[in-house]
């Protein structure tokens, strides 16, 4: 049938609407993974016990797919009392499953602080909260950057998963304005022309901030 201008114009501002809520779970999935990831890692350096749990869930989380994490938290926990909305259901799971990889991150962040300066911290009395706000994570996380950089694109093209419950991003606006005409040539040409604009030059900024951090 070929391309057709007036219909590719009439679906963007659709997708534009996906496109929000798409970058709405980009970002608060994205601060749910940094966060708890910092804390994975924080006790994976903590007392033994602790730690295997902790790894325990980690490799659990790792081992599983995506999809079934989003099914599980919103199909299956609802049969024993606990309804997640969709949206929030999301951005846990886009962040659970995101945190299990930035927990190595940042464990290598910290592995990469001198030991020197864990032993001067300690030559000072300083209380272990304060050697990880004032001391390790202040030279880990610059180091990390770029890595979690680059989680946060993944994350950003994985939200197309979460059709699956119900939230429409780019891609699910884009099948649902090429069902309405049985045309999809336009609807996910476009989509895939607005998940390339913002992941290749995040990707570059990526780039750009490993070269930064390999001269620091």
């Amino acid at each position: 049938m070929g391309w057709d201008w007036a219909f590719a114009f009439e679906v963007f501002p659709v997708l534009l609407q996906g496109l929000v809520l798409t970058l709405q779970l980009t970002v608060l999935g994205s601060l749910v993974a940094f966060s708890l990831g910092l804390v994975f890692a924080v006790l994976l350096r903590g007392p033994r016990p602790v730690a295997i749990v902790v790894r325990g869930l980690i490799e659990f989380v790792r081992s599983t797919p995506l999809l079934v994490q989003v099914f599980f938290l919103f199909f299956v926990l609802p049969d024993i009392g606990i309804v997640i909305p969709p949206m929030v259901t999301g951005v846990i799971a886009l962040g659970l499953h995101y945190a299990t990889y930035t927990a190595d991150v940042y464990r290598a962040g910290v592995d990469a602080v001198p030991p020197g300066q864990w032993e001067a911290a300690t030559a000072l009395s300083l209380p272990r909260a304060r050697v990880w706000t004032g001391v390790v994570l202040p030279q880990a996380i610059p180091r990390v950057l770029p890595a979690l950089g680059n989680y946060v694109i993944s994350m950003f093209k994985e939200t197309p998963i979460l059709i699956a419950i119900t939230l429409l991003d780019i891609v699910g606006w884009a099948r649902e304005a090429g069902g309405r005409t049985f045309s999809y040539d336009e609807p996910y040409t476009i989509a895939g022309l607005l998940f390339l604009a913002l992941s290749y030059p995040a990707s570059l900024l990526v780039r750009r901030l490993e070269r930064r951090v390999g001269t620091i």
